[in-house]
């Protein structure tokens, strides 16, 4: 675990208890089982919807790309503000914004089994 992802466990202490897994060379940061962040090259992304986006794109805060190829993907991750890894309370706002919009669309997504029997087919 880096030390920026350990620092993040202090960061968050008034959101509640988070934990981060490993992935693609960054981690994803969970919390109740749900990820609302990921940490790549130490840079916190927070989970976003449309509506989200646009706060953290007024204060220049630009998604999370990455190289594919011959294209860039943008993911609905976007930088987190620097101010609130120095302010629990703050990061605590932040997050569970993020951590909404996680749950949200993880709720938005059905298996696609589940799909198949709403439009009657197995």
């Amino acid at each position: 675990m880096s030390e920026f992802v350990e620092y993040l466990k202090e960061v968050f202490i008034d959101f509640g208890q988070i934990q981060a897994r490993k992935m693609f060379g960054g981690y994803g940061i969970y919390h109740q089982g749900v990820m609302f962040g990921l940490v790549a090259d130490d840079r916190l992304y927070l989970k976003t919807d449309t509506e989200t986006a646009k706060v953290f794109e007024t204060k220049g805060l630009g998604p999370f790309e990455y190289d594919k190829g011959d294209k860039m993907v943008k993911m609905s991750y976007h930088l987190a503000p620097d101010e609130l890894l120095d302010d629990p309370q703050e990061a605590a706002i932040w997050a569970k914004r993020s951590y909404d919009v996680a749950v949200r669309a993880k709720t938005l997504k059905k298996p696609k089994s589940q799909k198949s029997r709403a439009w009657g087919r197995n």
